[in-house]
């Protein structure tokens, strides 16, 4: 929202805040594609940087509506990653050339408690199990199909020599 804000005319602020909050805040996934192809339509002409800028965080910014309803305001919030930076950039500051492996490690491994403290107030139920293992499936799908070969290979009767005796 503060790189939209940073782009937009402060008179259209307040409309545009409320379009993309609506986006972002949506029930669904694929409401959310509907309104950010609305938000699109009403401000690509005028406003392109306003909506380059929408569209390059999108993604990112709806992420959390893939997860069960109760666990969305604990997932879409990055409070935790915010202070985790703020602090590397204060030890910094103070001892520059002394922030190491191990320092960032106790970070890391701090920030993980503190997400896991929140995370154990929430209830994870039947549904939300069947809808976190239907999320799952889906990323790994989309990971294979990321990262499989990009060239098929065929299978022979013998294996491909790579030399010969004609050293060709």
């Amino acid at each position: 929202m503060r790189n939209l804000r940073s782009k937009a005319p402060e008179s259209q602020w307040p409309e545009i805040a409320l379009r993309a909050r609506g986006c972002y805040e949506a029930a669904s996934p694929a409401l959310a594609a509907v309104l950010r192809d609305d938000f699109v339509a009403a401000y690509e002409r005028e406003l392109p940087a306003v909506v380059q800028c929408f569209r390059d965080d999108f993604d990112a910014c709806i992420a959390h509506l893939r997860f069960p309803l109760r666990h969305r305001r604990v997932i879409r919030t990055t409070n935790l990653l915010e202070r985790l930076f703020l602090e590397e950039r204060r030890r910094t500051k103070i001892i520059p050339h002394a922030f190491e492996e191990r320092p960032v490690l106790k970070l890391m491994y701090a920030a993980i408690i503190r997400a896991a403290d929140r995370w154990r107030g929430l209830s994870v139920g039947e549904f939300e199990q069947r809808q976190l293992r239907a999320i799952r499936e889906e990323l790994d799908r989309a990971h294979t199909e990321r990262t499989r070969p990009a060239v098929r290979q065929i299978p022979s009767a013998s294996p491909s020599k790579l030399s010969s005796k004609a050293r060709t």
